[in-house]
C-alpha cells in the first residue's frame, strides 16, 4: 500500500467544492515559483498568554509551545485540515503487505536552516534521539513497546529512503508520528544539540526558523529563504507553505484585559482563544474580525460510575435525559459550539448518521427515570473551575437543568490544577470538562475507555467497549473501523459513564487587513500563507462573524488528556 502526495480532497473541500476549486487554482498558480521568488515583507503580532517551554521539538511542551514549534519543524507526515495524516518531508509512504514495514521517500530539495540538504541519514539520527530514553520525548511509551508498539529499527535504505521496522502492524503509526504532543515527531539536524548531546537549538526545516527568544517578553521568528513548500493548496500542516511575512512574534501577555486593549490599540495582529464574553466588544472594532472553525474537542459531563449515587444506570439517564445540550452549546460557546453527544468530533470523517444519535431532552421522561432510580434527593457534588469559562458556564446550566428534573447538585469550584487532579484520581462524584483535540475517534475513547483498576482517570469501564475499541486500534479498514465505533457510541449511549455536551469551537480576533489566515480544528495558529492587504481589500474579504453552524457535516495517545496553563487544550 502507498500513500503519495495526492490523497483525496478533505473533508472541508468537499462541502465547498466551488469556493475551494477556484481558490486552490489561484493559489496552485501563485506557488509555481518557489518559496526564494517571494519576498517576505513585515511582521506578524500575535498575542500569546503564556511563554512557552522550550524549543525542543516533543520535550517539556505545551499548547503555546507546539504553535510555535510547528512553524520551525516538520516531520515526515502531518496534520491535514480534517486531522488526517498525510506525508509531508515524505513523498511517498510504503507499507509493506503485513503492516510491520514502513518506507518513507523523503521529498528532493529540502534544506535545513543551516543550509544542509535533507537526508536519509538526519530521519534516522533524528529518531533514533527521539527512542532514547535520555531525551525524555514525551510519546516514547508510544514507540518504544510500553503501550504495545515498537519500533525495533530505523534505517536508511539509501540517500533518500528511511526504513522503520515495527513489532506488529500499527495502523496508527501515522497518525501517532503527526501527534502535536510528539512536537509532529519534528526533524531536526543534527547541529540542534551541544557535543554532550543537550539541547541547543532548534535547525529544522520549516517556513520560519528562531531568531530570538527573550523569556517572558516574545519570541521571534524569521522567514527561511531556502524553505522547499510541499505545492498545492493550504492543508492542515501539509500542502503548500509560503512565508510571506518576513518575521512572525508572539508577544507572551498573562493578563486577558490587557491582551484585548492590545488589540483595541492596533498593537497586535492576532488574538487566538477569544473568550465567549469578549464577542461583543470585539465585533465592534472597524479593523478587526473573528473569525472560527469547529475544533476536533468536545465538552462533557463525566460521572463516576464507581461512586453509589452514579452507580445506577437509570439516575444517570435521567440526568442526561434533563440536559438541554442545545441550549447548553448556544450559552457555553456564544453560538460558536455544536450540540453533540458523539465521543467523535463533528467534522471528523467517522462523524456518522450513527454518531448523530443522543439523549433528546425530555423533561417528563427525566423524571420518570429518576422515580424508578435508586435516588433520594441527596446532593451530589460537581466539580468545575473557573479558569475555563465554558466549563463553568455549562456547569451553572447543567445545575439549572438538574433542578428542575429533581436532581440536587452543588458545584464545587476549584483551582485548575485540582480539578486535573481529581480527574486523573477519580476523585469526583459530576466533573464538568473539556477533552482536548484528538484526530482519530480510537484516540478520543481510548482518553475515557479503560479498566479503571488500571488507570483511575478512565471514565466508561466497559469490557465489551474496550474490546471494540482494540479492534479498532488494530484495523486499518475504514469501514470497519466505522462500525466499530457506531457500535460504541451506541453502548455508550446505553451505559451513560458520561454526557457528550458539545464539540466548541477555534474563535480568533485578526486584523482585517491580514489575508489567508484560518483557524481549524487542531486549533493552533498557522502564520505561514498569510500577508498583508489594503484596507479596502480587507474589508470586502472580511466575513461577518456569526458562530459555527453546519446543518450537514460531510463524512469526513498518551495516557493522560489535560489543559495547559496556557489555556490551550493539550493532552
Amino acid at each position: 500500500m502507498t500513500f503519495s502526495q495526492a490523497l483525496g480532497p478533505s473533508s472541508e473541500s468537499a462541502m465547498h467544492p466551488l469556493p475551494t476549486l477556484l481558490f486552490a487554482l489561484c493559489l496552485l498558480a501563485s506557488m509555481r515559483a518557489s518559496a526564494q521568488d517571494v519576498k517576505p515583507e513585515g511582521t506578524i503580532v500575535v498575542a500569546m498568554n503564556a511563554d512557552i517551554r522550550t524549543t525542543n521539538p516533543g520535550v517539556n511542551r505545551d499548547a503555546n509551545t507546539d504553535s510555535v514549534m510547528m512553524h520551525i519543524v516538520e516531520g515526515l507526515v502531518g496534520y491535514r485540515e480534517d486531522g488526517t495524516p498525510a506525508p509531508l518531508l515524505a513523498q511517498s509512504i510504503d507499507v509493506s503487505a503485513d503492516g510491520r514495514t514502513y518506507t518513507f521517500r523523503l521529498r528532493d530539495g529540502i534544506r535545513f536552516h543551516n543550509g544542509a540538504v535533507l537526508a536519509a541519514d538526519d530521519v534516522v539520527w533524528s529518531w533514533r534521539r527521539y527512542l532514547d530514553p535520555k531525551t525524555l520525548w514525551t510519546c516514547l511509551a508510544d514507540f518504544d513497546g510500553s503501550r504495545g508498539l515498537k519500533i525495533e529499527s530505523v534505517q536508511a535504505a539509501d540517500a533518500h529512503s528511511v526504513v522503520f521496522k515495527l513489532n506488529r502492524a500499527a495502523p496508527l503509526l501515522l497518525t501517532q508520528m503527526a501527534a502535536l504532543p510528539c512536537g509532529a515527531s519534528g526533524i531536526v539536524h543534527r547541529d540542534s544539540v551541544n557535543a554532550d548531546g543537550s539541547w541547543k537549538t532548534p535547525i529544522g526545516t520549516g517556513p520560519y526558523q528562531l531568531e530570538t527568544w527573550r523569556r517572558g517578553e516574545y519570541i521571534e521568528l524569521a522567514a527561511f529563504t531556502g524553505y522547499a513548500s510541499r505545492g498545492g493548496p493550504p492543508d492542515g500542516y501539509t500542502g503548500g507553505k509560503t512565508a510571506y511575512a518576513r518575521k512572525v512574534r508572539w508577544l507572551f501577555i498573562r493578563d486577558d484585559a490587557a491582551r484585548r486593549v492590545a488589540l483595541i490599540k492596533g498593537q497586535i495582529d492576532v488574538l487566538p482563544i477569544v473568550q465567549v464574553s469578549e464577542f461583543a466588544q470585539i465585533r465592534k472594532l472597524p479593523h478587526v474580525t473573528l473569525k472560527s472553525a469547529p475544533l476536533l474537542t468536545v465538552n462533557a459531563l463525566l460521572m463516576q460510575t464507581r461512586d453509589p449515587a452514579l452507580a445506577d444506570p437509570k439516575f444517570r439517564r435521567a440526568l442526561a435525559t434533563a440536559l438541554d445540550t442545545g441550549a447548553i452549546a448556544e450559552i457555553a460557546s456564544g453560538g460558536t459550539g455544536v450540540a453533540s453527544a458523539s465521543m467523535v468530533p463533528v467534522t471528523s470523517p467517522y462523524f456518522s448518521a450513527a454518531q448523530k444519535r443522543g439523549y433528546d431532552y425530555n423533561l417528563a421522561r427525566a423524571k420518570q427515570l429518576l422515580a424508578e432510580s435508586s435516588y433520594h434527593g441527596e446532593k451530589i457534588k460537581l466539580v468545575t473551575n473557573r479558569r475555563y469559562p465554558d466549563m463553568y458556564d455549562q456547569s451553572i446550566m447543567i445545575q439549572s437543568m438538574a433542578r428542575e428534573a429533581g436532581i440536587r447538585l452543588e458545584l464545587e469550584v476549584t483551582e485548575w490544577a485540582t480539578q486535573l487532579e481529581r480527574y486523573m484520581s477519580g476523585n469526583y462524584q459530576l466533573m464538568s470538562y473539556g477533552y482536548s483535540a484528538r484526530t482519530d475517534p480510537y484516540l478520543g475513547y481510548d482518553a475515557m475507555l479503560g479498566d479503571k483498576s488500571k488507570s483511575k482517570r478512565k471514565v466508561w469501564d466497559d469490557r465489551q467497549a474496550i474490546a471494540l475499541l482494540a479492534d479498532a486500534g488494530a484495523s486499518a479498514d475504514r469501514a470497519e473501523r466505522q462500525a466499530l465505533f457506531d457500535k460504541m457510541h451506541a453502548l455508550m449511549l446505553e451505559d451513560t459513564p458520561l454526557v457528550v455536551l458539545f464539540c466548541p469551537a477555534d474563535v480568533v480576533a485578526i486584523k482585517r487587513e491580514l489575508d489567508g489566515f484560518r483557524p481549524w480544528g487542531i486549533g493552533r495558529e498557522r502564520l505561514w500563507n498569510v500577508r498583508r492587504i489594503g484596507r479596502t481589500s480587507a474589508a470586502a474579504a472580511a466575513a461577518a462573524f456569526s458562530g459555527f453552524r453546519q446543518d450537514s457535516v460531510s463524512g469526513s495517545a498518551p495516557d493522560s488528556a489535560t489543559r495547559s496553563d496556557s489555556g490551550r487544550k493539550t493532552r
